[in-house]
């Protein structure tokens, strides 16, 4: 699921799993970190949830994915738009 919290030029962005689903670590990776794993990964929330937030340019597009452990991509289920085998978000 994602969540965006607009700021005067910038929007939040919360990337949100359930805690066990897939299991092990997750980070979200994409264009706006040069696809690199681990700069962005999911951590608990008291809600039972994991997330991370990624503050991005307003008015923006970019593609990402999920990556967990052993190597498993994976695309977020409530995404609109689709860039090949990418999520794709608008801010």
């Amino acid at each position: 699921m994602l969540e965006r919290t607009p700021r005067k030029d910038r929007t939040q962005v919360t990337f949100i799993l359930p805690t066990d689903t897939p299991p092990g670590p997750v980070s979200v990776v994409g264009d706006f970190n040069d696809w690199r794993p681990g700069i962005h990964t999911l951590t608990p929330r008291k809600d039972g949830n994991r997330a991370v937030t990624v503050e991005l340019p307003s008015n923006s597009t970019h593609s990402f994915r999920y990556l967990a452990a052993g190597d498993y991509w994976f695309n977020d289920e409530t995404a609109v738009d689709h860039d090949g085998p990418n999520s794709r978000l608008h801010t």
